[in-house]
């Protein structure tokens, strides 16, 4: 077993919008589709709903409009175990939208979130009993793009020293170009994610932001801060980073529906194995198990196997994983 450094005990809370979503079946055009399905979408509400289902405690922190779109969100999310007593509902603004539009092998997404409940929220939301006790707060790259507000939020959460918070920070970059102005997202996404103790980045990703080099360890020459930073390759592999060393671990193999939540399934499934028992290479393979289990749904949240199958696949033999599908 490969132990490094890890969060100390307790509660994770992920703070963060989420929206209603509709969407057609895939085989249909959003144009032509009669029905459209209703679901759920948020990052951090994803990462907490894997989180509740690997056993984690966790608390979903965010503002929801006080209507029927925020009432479905509020307990769609509750449903999978995650507490959301922390939720605020906003009489003001509405509870965002998004609209899913299959577009062959890539899905389009477009955002009807301005002014939403979520835009509102601001650095205040730290001041939140949970974070007392909380052993990792989970933020992304979604936020800082919403709303000054939302920025102070997440800047003030980052800026903050280890030495003056009793949980580690966790980032995922989650980079929706959609959401930044043009030739902004670069620069302000690196400066938040070299300051988190865990980051979450994928390779395309940050070649895409930061022009980084074709290898993992490009992005760590970029992001040298974190405790852990753990670079994601796709459908190929994922290589964490730290200070007592590097490892890197193969994915699944797995028929894709649908990519649109597997990096938030993923940053949950690590962020589990990491705070179980500090094992790297386990935890990344407890990602991309919980990856997997996204990429066979159209919806961001996808059953997982059983424990007795995840506990079956943690512990193969190197080579014997490889080969798993």
């Amino acid at each position: 077993m490969t132990n490094v450094w890890r969060p100390a005990e307790g509660a994770v809370v992920c703070i963060g919008e989420t929206m209603a979503a509709l969407a057609p079946a895939p085989s249909e055009s959003l144009e032509t589709a009669e029905d459209l399905r209703v679901s759920v979408a948020g990052a951090e509400s994803n990462v907490a709903m894997y989180l509740a289902d690997l056993g984690v405690p966790v608390s979903w922190l965010s503002a929801l409009g006080d209507d029927a779109l925020g009432r479905r969100v509020r307990a769609a999310v509750a449903a999978t175990g995650v507490d959301v007593s922390g939720v605020r509902c906003d009489p003001e603004r509405p509870t965002g939208l998004l609209v899913k539009e299959p577009a062959g092998t890539r899905t389009r997404v477009h955002y009807y979130r301005s002014n939403s409940a979520a835009s509102a929220l601001g650095p205040d939301v730290l001041d939140d009993d949970r974070l007392v006790s909380a052993s990792v707060v989970h933020l992304t790259g979604v936020t800082p793009a919403l709303s000054p507000s939302c920025r102070s939020l997440v800047t003030q959460a980052l800026t903050t020293a280890p030495s003056e918070r009793p949980y580690a920070i966790s980032f995922d970059v989650n980079h929706r170009p959609a959401l930044w102005p043009p030739g902004t997202a670069a620069a302000a996404l690196r400066d938040l994610a070299d300051r988190a103790d865990i980051t979450f980045v994928g390779l395309d990703e940050a070649q895409e932001l930061w022009n980084t080099g074709p290898e993992a360890a490009d992005v760590r020459k970029l992001l040298p801060h974190p405790r852990l930073l753990v670079v994601k390759n796709g459908g190929h592999t994922a290589t964490a980073f730290g200070d007592e060393g590097t490892w890197t671990v193969p994915a699944l193999r797995t028929d894709v529906v649908e990519p649109v939540g597997a990096g938030d399934a993923f940053a949950a499934g690590f962020l589990a194995g990491l705070l179980q028992d500090g094992d790297i290479p386990r935890a990344l393979r407890l990602g991309h198990i919980t990856a997997a289990s996204a990429l066979k749904v159209t919806d961001d949240h996808g059953r997982l196997p059983d424990r007795d199958r995840i506990q079956r696949l943690l512990d193969l033999p190197a080579q014997e994983w490889e080969t798993q599908g």
